[in-house]
């Protein structure tokens, strides 16, 4: 049972990145923790997506300032190069914030 789990998590992980990566094709998107406290504050992002291993103060202002606005947020499991890497971008990305969903299904892992 444990390897069924694992094949799992395993599978709902890549259906989010999957959902990530369409997102930032098909969507408009911004990257940076500078970016994302600011559009959580002002609440004009319809979506911020944390790093598991984003810095606690800056996931701390995020997330206090996205219940403030009423943003939902999510938090992807991998660290910053691997959420960086699933964006195609070759640096890594912390928070990743979204203001249009696109084509892909990312509002469905959003939780306020």
């Amino acid at each position: 049972m444990a390897r069924k789990k694992s094949s799992e998590q395993s599978s709902a992980a890549l259906t989010f990145s999957h959902a990530v990566r369409q997102c930032v094709d098909s969507g408009k998107v911004e990257f940076g923790a500078n970016t994302g406290v600011k559009r959580a504050l002002s609440g004009k992002a319809k979506l911020v997506l944390l790093a598991s291993n984003c810095p606690d103060e800056v996931k701390d202002d995020v997330v206090r300032f996205c219940k403030l606005s009423g943003v939902p947020t999510a938090v992807f499991e991998g660290t910053s190069v691997e959420l960086g890497t699933v964006v195609g971008k070759p640096f890594p990305v912390s928070v990743l914030t979204v203001y249009d969903v696109g084509n892909s299904n990312i509002m469905e892992y959003a939780k306020q």
